[in-house]
């Protein structure tokens, strides 16, 4: 069996990954929201839902990540970052 790179845990090859493994100007899609229902209605009050396709802008670290949302950009934090699970189109 082929070893895969892996970066904190996640295998590189993989197609689903938190949004914190994206890189920026890729398009992805949203799969899962990891956290508390508070968490998950503050990202969807923000328009970020399962389904939304993104665009990150900016990847943080330091600092806040840039996304895009349809016409809006929102600052989203490493904390907050991780618990977004993407599938990388």
């Amino acid at each position: 069996m082929q070893e895969r790179e892996k970066v904190d845990g996640y295998s590189m090859k993989a197609s689903i990954v938190p949004l914190t493994m994206a890189l920026p100007g890729k398009k992805m899609r949203v799969v899962s929201l990891s956290g508390g229902r508070g968490f998950q209605q503050h990202l969807v009050n923000m328009g970020l839902d399962v389904g939304s396709e993104i665009e990150v802008i900016h990847h943080g670290a330091p600092g806040p990540f840039l996304v895009a949302v349809k016409e809006t950009r929102l600052a989203i934090g490493f904390g907050m970052a991780q618990k977004i699970m993407v599938h990388v189109e």
